[in-house]
Parts: C-alpha cells; sequence; structure tokens
C-alpha cells in the first residue's frame, strides 16, 4: 500500500457526504386562531403568535487537544471521536474533533494522524499535502475553488484548498504536516451559510496552533 492509497482512507472518513454535516432545519411557526361561539356574542378572534426563538450564538472558547498538540478556537466543547485504520505501516488511529453550533448550518472539524517515526522522517510533506488535496476531492467528488501553500504559526509546511461538492456544501481546509502528524482543520458549510459565516470561519482557521512536543528530559 503506498501513501495513495492510505490518505484516502483519512480523507473519506472525514469529508465523505454528509457523515460530519447535518443540516439544521428551522421548524414551522403555527398560527393557532380561537374562534368565538356561534351562541355567545360575536368577540374579535384571539390569535396565539407563535414563540420566535433566537438563534443561540455559541460561545467561541480556546480548545486544547488532550495529548496538547494543538490548540483551536472552538464553538463550545467538539464531540470527539476515534477510529482505526489498517495500513502496510500497520494500524493508524485518526483523532476527529466536531463541534456543530445550534441552529447554523456548519460544522467545524479537526482531525489528525500519526505516522511511523521512519516514514514521516523520509517523505516529502509536500509530497502527503498533495495527496491529501487529491484524495478529498477525489473521495467527496468535489471540484477545487481554490488552494495556496501556508506555513502555521511554528513555520510548518501547510496547504488550505476550497472545493465544493455536487450537492453544494462548501470545504475550506487547512493542512499540516508537523512532527510526524498530519493535521486537517476544516469548516462545512453550504453556499448560503458561507457567505454569513466567511470571517467567522478565518477567524477559526487562523486560530489553529501546532504546540511542539517537549523534549525528553534524560537528565542530562
Amino acid at each position: 500500500m503506498t501513501i495513495k492509497s492510505l490518505l484516502p482512507l483519512i480523507a473519506a472518513t472525514l469529508v465523505c457526504g454528509g457523515s460530519v454535516f447535518v443540516e439544521a432545519r428551522q421548524p414551522k411557526p403555527t398560527t393557532a386562531v380561537v374562534k368565538p361561539k356561534v351562541s355567545q356574542p360575536k368577540l374579535p378572534a384571539t390569535v396565539v403568535k407563535p414563540k420566535v426563538s433566537q438563534p443561540v450564538q455559541p460561545k467561541w472558547k480556546l480548545y486544547t487537544a488532550p495529548d496538547g498538540r494543538f490548540s483551536i478556537l472552538m464553538p463550545g466543547n467538539p464531540n470527539r471521536n476515534t477510529q482505526y485504520q489498517k495500513t502496510y505501516m500497520g494500524e493508524i488511529t485518526l483523532q476527529i474533533f466536531v463541534a456543530q453550533p445550534p441552529k447554523q448550518q456548519v460544522a467545524y472539524v479537526v482531525a489528525y494522524n500519526d505516522f511511523p517515526y521512519s516514514y514521516g522522517q523520509v517523505t516529502d510533506p509536500q509530497a502527503l499535502l498533495n495527496n491529501a488535496r487529491d484524495m478529498a476531492l477525489k473521495t467527496t467528488k468535489s471540484n477545487l475553488i481554490s488552494q495556496r501553500n501556508i506555513r502555521s504559526s511554528n513555520n510548518h509546511p501547510g496547504k488550505e484548498i476550497e472545493y465544493i461538492n455536487s450537492g453544494g456544501k462548501i470545504t475550506r481546509s487547512r493542512m499540516y504536516v508537523a512532527e510526524g502528524r498530519l493535521y486537517q482543520v476544516m469548516a462545512i458549510t453550504t453556499k448560503k451559510q458561507q457567505k454569513t459565516l466567511a470571517k467567522t470561519i478565518t477567524g477559526y482557521l487562523n486560530s489553529f496552533h501546532v504546540v511542539l512536543k517537549k523534549p525528553d528530559n534524560f537528565g542530562f
């Protein structure tokens, strides 16, 4: 198995279809009209107005990964999911963190997987990023809107891509390779919601920070 056959497993788990995207549906308000009884004097009809709930604004706060290796602003505590994939390098563990604010058609996702030390050292980071891009587009049957090479806040190589699938869902993703680990930071939304949340999504992506591992202390 090559890296091209490994990354589809990662990409498909993260962004295929609606696995991490749930559309929020507003309930249709109903109006109840109380009619007067015929036998009694005619009274004006009483209209019971439905209660209109205001959209709940999420409370953004800094979230730090359980292993302390990354931090990011999230709209509440994300749900964590662990999945395992068997590869020629052995079993790969995929960690996925998903937050979905109520009544908003958007999902904020952070995921990562570690590569064996020797493999991460000899593989070109740009090759990993390019393959991650290609497999994300392939598995979601999406069209690429834009892409650019980026760097993390502490100078790790990365790539930002934006793409749209046949259902009209837009994904904006930033991927980084850092210390033998592939990070994917995504916001998945609709065209309509993307316009209203553009600044919020940019702030979310900008807040991602890779925390460097501390060197082992052998007492020297």
